[in-house]
């Protein structure tokens, strides 16, 4: 047996054992720093002010959660279907308020052919315009109805073609044509409306839903005041929370289709005289600027 070169022996030697000590400083290394999750979202984007997470809303009722923004984790911001992040601003710049001690009622969901006729009555009764935000493929097999509630006063408002809730995490183009296609459906019953607000279903609101609809000459509208009549609590419970609820500039989330909405209807009965009472009530304006 040949025992080799007793120099290159030595050298294989001094390399083995450094190999072993880079190995053991890189496993103590490892070691002392804590394993990081990775943050999951649907969709990653940046914007003028920074990353947004378009995150998935908790629900497809109007108080699903809003998408938050990278200020504030998604199990903080919008959570309560305000509107508002964990520090109070609005989120993503959807109006909560009328900007004046007028109070605004705005009706989702419709226009529906058993709930809609009776709202419009009550409101008449009382003399209250409001604002109806419609969803494209009711108008369209309704038409006549949108023309009733511009006929009545009322002002209109986008709502998205068939009440998308993660309709703000897809692409601008998904969007625009989305909300364009809502628009056309509205004019073809009244060519000459005014559509100059835009509700995102469920209030999940992120930039590009926003940026898109400002795009199209919409204002994002939210609520300040949601009676969750969506759940069907009955008419007791519905108008108690508006009545409680409500205040100077309150913008007020109701329901005039999308389920069983006779309890919002019989709830009206006992809010308008009591909102007629203490505020001035207003249907949105046409022209928010």
């Amino acid at each position: 047996m040949t025992r080799g070169n007793p120099t290159v022996r030595a050298a294989g030697i001094v390399v083995l054992v450094v190999t072993a000590l880079l190995g053991s400083a890189y496993l103590l290394g490892r070691s002392l720093v804590p394993d990081q999750p990775q943050r999951q979202a649907t969709g990653v984007n940046t914007n003028a002010e920074g990353p947004y997470y378009a995150d998935q809303p908790t629900g497809d009722g109007p108080s699903g959660s809003p998408t938050a923004s990278a200020s504030a984790s998604p199990t903080e911001a919008g959570q309560d279907g305000t509107g508002r992040d964990s520090t109070g601003g609005q989120l993503f710049g959807a109006h909560t308020s009328t900007g004046t001690p007028r109070l605004a009622l705005t009706f989702d969901d419709g226009p529906d052919p058993r709930y809609t006729p009776q709202v419009l009555a009550m409101l008449r009764e009382f003399d209250v315009k409001a604002t109806f935000c419609v969803v494209g493929e009711n108008a369209q097999a309704h038409p006549d109805l949108i023309q009733a509630i511009v006929d009545g006063g009322h002002s209109l408002c986008n709502h998205s073609w068939h009440h998308d809730v993660t309709l703000g995490n897809r692409s601008a183009d998904v969007i625009r044509a989305d909300l364009l296609r809502t628009n056309e459906a509205i004019r073809a019953a009244v060519p000459d409306a005014p559509i100059v607000w835009y509700r995102q279903p469920g209030g999940a609101w992120t930039y590009p839903v926003v940026s898109v609809a400002q795009q199209l000459g919409m204002t994002p509208l939210h609520w300040s005041v949601d009676p969750s009549d969506w759940e069907v609590p009955g008419a007791t419970k519905i108008a108690a929370t508006v009545v409680s609820q409500a205040e100077p500039g309150s913008v007020v989330l109701l329901h005039d289709a999308g389920g069983n909405r006779q309890g919002t209807v019989d709830a009206l009965r006992r809010i308008l005289p009591d909102l007629t009472a203490r505020f001035e009530l207003e249907a949105l304006p046409t022209d928010p600027t």
